[in-house]
């Protein structure tokens, strides 16, 4: 069997055992956004814990800015 028909033989399969989508639910954008504020956290957690781990807090601002004045 050349490539081509390999990857329609396999196509076709694909199509006949491809399961359909539920629908949409309310309690799923809730999911959705649940698992995102804990993603957020637990990353933010991590780098906290690298930088405290290795000895430098993060700043905002290593120094003062610059104040600017009038142009």
């Amino acid at each position: 069997m050349s490539i081509l028909e390999i990857a329609l033989a396999n196509q076709i399969w694909a199509r006949r055992h491809e399961k359909r989508q539920p629908d949409f639910e309310e309690s799923d954008g809730w999911k959705v956004l649940l698992r995102t504020a804990f993603v957020f956290v637990a990353f933010t957690l991590l780098i906290a814990g690298l930088n405290i781990a290795a000895g430098r807090p993060q700043m905002l601002a290593q120094s003062a800015a610059p104040v600017v004045t009038g142009r």
